[in-house]
């Protein structure tokens, strides 16, 4: 993130047709102390040790003094112009006793790392360190921009992407650049190349610059989480962050977007908007990034069904995003005054302390969303019956579900109790003589006993055993 208010400013010089320049910041330099494990250049008294199963291109812009060193298996020296090494025999004033000091590994240091990139508008700037902001997808070369590599350097980066090939526009390595895919293919074969580039995707140049006046998106999307794996995110203390197109950590700030139609020029805007408001003392602290991008567009705001260009503004105060907030409202005035000199043919924002152009414009989408939707399933129900009246699409026929049967009266019951399921008489099974037909039983004495007549009583609510031990005088339920 940056914090020098000047560098910010330049934001807007940025031509829509001109790519930006992208430069590696890391080095494999050997005057780098920040590439030695001790923090500190080796002196004549130390030991200069490189892994020996690391490859490496080594950048030696000067004459050094070493006691000892030990080489990698795979490596080279890229010297200047009177640079080298000798021993020097004892110690050098001031350097000590010495130390084995170690050249750090680079080998981990990868292309899509947002991080490891400056940008900016021209190679003045890069000199300059007039460095832009940008989104985390934009930090990292766009398929229109020139790749710069310092000219008194040396790198390594690891390329692997989940695709085969990673287009620019050009690359400037040790000040020679190449815009040629064939002459660049042929030094990624050198010694040096092989060195300095690395991983599974090839670099390839010779891609047009962006030639749309309204600008053109960056391409980037493909990698959004291989660029988004390497990016730590801070906690915020804005009440509702928000996530600009394009970056893998939500900010606070504000999102302004530019709806545009013929006419539309995204280099002029980018200087109105430098002209206008970021020139102003009480806008120095703000970080403006404006690009094209592609939106998704949602139905009723959950199904994705298409993705329309638009000119994003992502504005961030680092604070709260009242600034943002109050930046975006004064581009948005402008756009409405004075859109259709402008090409602008509508203008949203949204910031991170709740606020928006629009209350209502979330509920308008929705009910038009609801609406779609709608129409789609009347039309979806009109074609399936005319398609069925057709012939063309049969209906399933629904199983058949069973009626529930009436209560039957008492008097039904009794009239039907011996009529069959199918209408004939009942069938009762065997009949029992002891209980069902007491006048049929075989009159054959002595077979029964003769309390057997007196053991069965008929009554006309039906046919009781009688107990014989029992005694109905006898009984005294008060008992």
């Amino acid at each position: 993130m940056l914090k020098t208010p000047d560098m910010l400013l330049l934001l807007c010089l940025v031509g829509a047709a001109n790519a930006l320049y992208k430069q590696w910041i890391p080095d494999t330099n050997y005057e780098n102390k920040t590439n030695w494990d001790k923090g500190a250049v080796p002196c004549g008294s130390d030991i200069v040790q490189f892994s020996a199963q690391r490859q490496v291109s080594v950048f030696v812009e000067t004459t050094h003094a070493v006691q000892e060193m030990r080489m990698p298996v795979n490596g080279e020296f890229v010297l200047n112009s009177g640079a080298g090494f000798y021993v020097l025999a004892g110690q050098e004033p001031g350097c000590g006793q010495g130390v084995t000091t170690q050249f750090k590994d680079s080998d981990s240091l990868q292309w899509f790392n947002p991080a490891l990139w400056q940008t900016a508008a021209t190679l003045d700037d890069l000199q300059q360190g007039n460095f832009l902001f940008s989104v985390h997808e934009e930090s990292v070369p766009c398929q229109y921009d020139d790749v710069v590599f310092k000219a008194l350097s040396s790198f390594r980066v690891d390329t692997s992407s989940s695709q085969s090939s990673i287009p620019v526009k050009s690359v400037s390595v040790q000040g020679k650049m190449f815009d040629s895919r064939s002459e660049f293919s042929q030094y990624l074969s050198s010694r040096s190349g092989r060195l300095q580039f690395h991983g599974s995707s090839a670099v390839t140049v010779g891609n047009p610059g962006c030639g749309d006046p309204s600008g053109c998106e960056c391409g980037n999307s493909v990698n959004h989480q291989r660029i988004c794996s390497s990016v730590t995110c801070t906690s915020l203390n804005c009440k509702m962050p928000l996530l600009p197109v394009g970056n893998c950590c939500e900010v606070c700030g504000a999102i302004v977007t530019i709806h545009y139609g013929a006419g539309f020029n995204l280099q002029t805007y980018r200087q109105r908007i430098y002209h206008l408001f970021l020139v102003q003392p009480k806008y120095k602290s703000i970080q403006l990034g404006m690009s094209k991008v592609l939106k998704s567009q949602r139905l009723m705001g959950i199904i994705p069904f298409s993705s329309l260009p638009e000119i994003q503004v992502a504005i961030l105060d680092g604070e709260t995003g009242k600034k943002s907030e109050a930046l975006a409202q004064d581009i948005l005035k402008d756009a409405r005054s004075h859109g259709s000199n402008l090409g602008i043919t509508g203008a949203e924002f949204q910031a991170s302390t709740g606020s928006s152009s629009n209350q209502s414009g979330g509920n308008a989408g929705m009910v038009v969303g609801i609406v779609f939707g709608v129409l789609i399933m009347i039309s979806l129900i009109v074609i399936i019956v005319v398609l069925t009246r057709k012939g063309i699409v049969q209906m399933p026929s629904m199983p058949s579900m069973p009626s529930m049967p009436s209560m039957p009266s008492l008097s039904s019951l009794r009239r039907n109790r011996d009529i069959g399921e199918l209408g004939g008489s009942l069938d009762h099974g065997f009949e029992n003589p002891m209980f069902d037909k007491p006048n049929m039983l075989p009159d054959i004495p002595g077979l029964y006993g003769t309390e057997t007549n007196n053991s069965i009583s008929m009554t006309q609510s039906g046919v009781y055993f009688v107990n014989p031990v029992f005694d109905e005088n006898e009984t005294d339920f008060n008992a």
